[in-house]
């Protein structure tokens, strides 16, 4: 069984940034879509970015769309969410996860990280 885990998270002022990461245990990451989710309290979870096997196909979610960015490193079974521009309504538990499949249902997704917290302060 993967074990993802997400660090990175924190307290930013709005119009700051934020990188998260998410390190992979095991073999074959570059085998997997990876997506980042997150949830603020009150909220259903919901899809932020998604990164194919290779990294050259990326999809975002119109609220993040021009202000993250997804990237991934197979070399360091890892992948990133650079965060910039942020907004007081970007503060939630943000998670990564795994697929074999499509990068905006949160069901397609096998493997799930335990969450880091971000908090953008006005």
């Amino acid at each position: 069984q993967v074990q993802l885990v997400e660090s990175g998270g924190g307290l930013v002022q709005a119009g700051g940034s934020l990188r998260l990461s998410c390190t992979a245990s095991g073999d074959f990451f570059e085998s997997f879509r990876m997506g980042w989710f997150r949830q603020a309290p009150g909220q259903e979870r919901e899809f932020v970015a998604g990164i194919s096997r290779g990294g050259g196909i990326t999809d975002y979610s119109d609220s993040v769309k021009g202000r993250f960015t997804i990237s991934r490193d197979n070399a360091k079974n890892t992948v990133y969410l650079q965060m910039n521009s942020l907004k007081v309504e970007d503060t939630a538990i943000y998670y990564c996860a795994r697929t074999s499949s499509q990068f905006r249902k949160s069901e397609s997704y096998d493997s799930w990280g335990q969450g880091t917290q971000v908090t953008v302060s006005s």
